[in-house]
């Protein structure tokens, strides 16, 4: 079965670090304070966060929480 990159039902934000760290099996606090890093040591961080927010599909079982009445 082919690996897809998701975004993560454990969302904080768009749910892009925690797709991250789902995709590689890491922890999603350790990508979210590498990205946080990046993002404020003038790296590629937010740009690539705010890319990635819409280039990444939502899995297919996300339920949005305004979803649920």
């Amino acid at each position: 079965m082919e690996k897809k990159l998701y975004r993560s039902n454990d969302r904080r934000i768009f749910g892009v670090c925690g797709g991250v760290a789902e995709y590689f099996g890491w922890d999603p606090t350790i990508v979210r304070v590498l990205w946080a890093v990046f993002s404020l040591s003038g790296g590629i961080g937010l740009p690539l966060y705010i890319i990635l927010t819409f280039i990444m599909d939502n899995r297919p079982d996300y339920v949005s929480k305004y979803d649920q009445q």
